[in-house]
């Protein structure tokens, strides 16, 4: 009888320490593990100009690109202090849940089956897009209608395969389909002619275009024919590393609405008067604290990349190749889709 006790007890003794275990790693935060490495791993693709691109002298640019830095700056003070690494449209989430990046900052569609079936969760909408359709110049083509029975290029692992057989399916059009997963050789397919047509999100026809040996050769035409909310994502299941990178993303929103940039943010915290502006800042209240950061997380994202119009003005806009209209990324007081949560 004393040795089944004992048994017992050591069993009971086994579980105590084992659910403490799985206590412990339940609590453990991505951001416990980005600020004892010091830098952010931040997920994007490499060729989508305006928006995550490597330049042929090895620079980083792009919204994406810059989401992260505004990460880094608001998580390690320093917006440097990310390592970028280079995902596919098909590996992009096996990366996000295998740990190999803590964000995923690549254009990426907000969508249910994502956040039931990846092991992910989306922060926030960062640009608000839809998808469309460029094809050949010389075709003369004026409407998708016009496309039926013809040849799509398509990547793999994206919400344009769906949207298209939703599209065409509706109207009772045909279409068939060439799928290539690397992107360089999925454009470079299509301006050889392989295909007819090419679907992805605006944003990305419109940058890919502005790459081509002759871009007056191809037409993007006008229709949407889904919405896409695009932004970051994180891992599943870390509530606090959610928080952080949303309201990274909400506090250059709200730089933007409240009128501090990158060029003012030093005087308005020294001298402002906005209770609004004041605990964006971190002069008044512990937002930051309670989010396990200082007080100056915004501060610092702000000062060192810009509220979200200097963002978007600087890789999309009407002074960059792609002249993006502001459209429905406007503020919601600019009758846009930008409706940032008050900071407070």
């Amino acid at each position: 009888m004393q040795n089944n006790n004992m048994l017992g007890k050591i069993a009971a003794l086994g579980l105590m320490s084992l659910g403490a275990a799985y206590a412990g790693a339940a609590q453990a935060s991505l951001l416990d593990d980005v600020q004892a490495r010091d830098a952010l791993r931040c997920g994007v693709s490499s060729d989508k100009a305006g928006f995550s691109y490597l330049t042929d002298d090895g620079r980083w640019s792009g919204m994406d690109v810059d989401l992260c830095r505004g990460v880094a700056a608001a998580v390690l003070g320093d917006a440097s202090k990310v390592e970028f690494v280079v995902t596919t449209a098909k590996n992009r989430f096996t990366a996000l849940a295998s740990g190999e990046i803590d964000v995923l900052s690549r254009a990426t569609t907000w969508t249910a089956s994502r956040d039931a079936n990846l092991g992910a969760d989306f922060t926030t909408p960062w640009f608000y897009d839809g998808q469309g359709v460029m094809t050949h110049a010389d075709f003369g083509i004026a409407s998708i209608e016009e496309l039926d029975g013809a040849v799509f290029c398509l990547s793999p692992g994206t919400t344009s395969e769906q949207n298209l057989e939703d599209y065409f399916g509706r109207r009772d059009l045909s279409y068939r389909t060439v799928v290539i997963e690397k992107s360089t050789e999925l454009y470079n397919a299509f301006q050889k002619g392989r295909c007819d047509a090419i679907t992805n999100d605006m944003s990305g026809l419109a940058s890919r275009r502005t790459q081509f040996a002759d871009p007056d050769a191809f037409t993007l035409l006008p229709d949407a024919i889904s919405k896409e909310p695009l932004g970051a994502y994180v891992p599943q299941g870390d509530a606090q590393w959610r928080d952080i990178v949303t309201w990274t993303a909400f506090a250059l929103m709200n730089a933007e609405e409240l009128e501090v940039t990158s060029h003012n943010v030093d005087t308005l915290r020294d001298e402002t008067q906005n209770p609004n502006i004041a605990r964006l800042l971190g002069t008044d209240g512990r937002i930051g604290e309670r989010f396990g950061l200082s007080n100056d997380w915004a501060y610092q994202a702000i000062k060192q990349v810009g509220n979200y119009a200097e963002i978007f003005a600087r890789n999309v806009g009407p002074e960059t190749p792609l002249k993006f209209d502001r459209g429905l990324n406007r503020l919601w007081s600019d009758n846009g889709l930008l409706y940032p949560a008050p900071i407070r």
